[in-house]
């Protein structure tokens, strides 16, 4: 019976042994794997730190491009305002050149007419001036 329950040991021996390759071997498998996660969350980490930087760069290039935006528009909104005052000072000017333009033109014909009844007086009368008898009107703005 000695002999019988030595090899029932010897057994039970061998499936131990055999069974504690297996854990061994699934105990490094989870090692193994563990390191695999700890690399991937360190590069996830640096990932994720090189995002937020990249984020803040981003978000500081559209401030300083939201301010730039609101310096050109008062200098867009200053020229429109100047572009409206030259305009009106444009008008104003052409306004004052045409009534300039029609007195000048009014004084011409003013003038061509007391020339001609001039002549006309002298042709008749002999050599009197007709200048002397013009009043002289004055239409200069």
């Amino acid at each position: 019976g000695g002999k019988k329950a030595i090899q029932k040991l010897e057994q039970r021996v061998r499936e131990l042994e055999n069974e504690l390759d297996g854990e061994q071997r699934r105990h490094a498998d989870a090692q193994k794997n563990l390191r695999k996660s700890e690399r991937r969350i360190k590069e996830l980490s640096f990932q994720s730190e090189e995002d937020r930087k990249n984020h803040e760069r981003m978000q500081d290039l559209v401030d300083k491009l939201q301010q730039k935006i609101k310096t050109y528009k008062r200098q867009i909104e200053e020229a429109e305002e100047i572009a409206a005052l030259n305009l009106a000072k444009f008008r104003k000017a052409q306004q004052e050149l045409e009534e300039a333009e029609e007195r000048a033109d009014l004084a011409e014909q003013a003038i061509s007419k007391f020339r001609a009844k001039g002549r006309a007086g002298s042709v008749g009368r002999g050599a009197s001036p007709a200048v002397s008898s013009l009043n002289p009107i004055i239409l200069i703005h």
